[in-house]
């Protein structure tokens, strides 16, 4: 697993958005444990909410002692993962084209990323740096 320090990228449960979305450390407790983030897409900043627990247990975890979840996954390695599990073909990303979920393209500047989430005319593609909403079907 990568490093995590401040300014990586990180999957966290966003208490505005009220969705686990791409965030940014901006602050450490200590070398292992995140303490806040800001959201990528909304840009509120909260502690860190390790997006594989529920709300409820996020909620006891942070009280009880200031134990932070152990199995924090770095959007790299996120990507990493996703892109090792598809068979799909990349296809050009265009805000013209209608993607979805799973789908795999390829961007001009943030290169191959996989279609993580398809809300209205906005996905959420995970690339090997960061997580970014994109316009689609338009």
């Amino acid at each position: 697993m990568s490093q995590l320090t401040v300014g990586k990228d990180v999957l966290s449960y966003c208490t505005k958005c009220k969705l686990n979305l791409g965030h940014i450390i901006v602050a450490m407790k200590d070398a292992t444990h995140i303490a806040k983030v800001k959201c990528n897409t909304c840009g509120s900043l909260h502690s860190f909410k390790d997006p594989s627990l529920s709300s409820k247990q996020n909620k006891t975890r942070t009280k009880a002692s200031g134990i932070t979840p152990s199995k924090v996954i770095s959007v790299s390695d996120l990507w990493m993962e996703k892109m090792s599990n598809t068979k799909k073909k990349s296809t050009p990303y265009s805000m013209d084209l209608k993607f979805n979920q799973g789908d795999v393209i390829d961007h001009v500047k943030f290169g191959p990323g996989i279609v993580e989430k398809v809300v209205d005319d906005k996905i959420e593609v995970i690339f090997r740096h960061e997580i970014k909403t994109l316009v689609h079907n338009k």
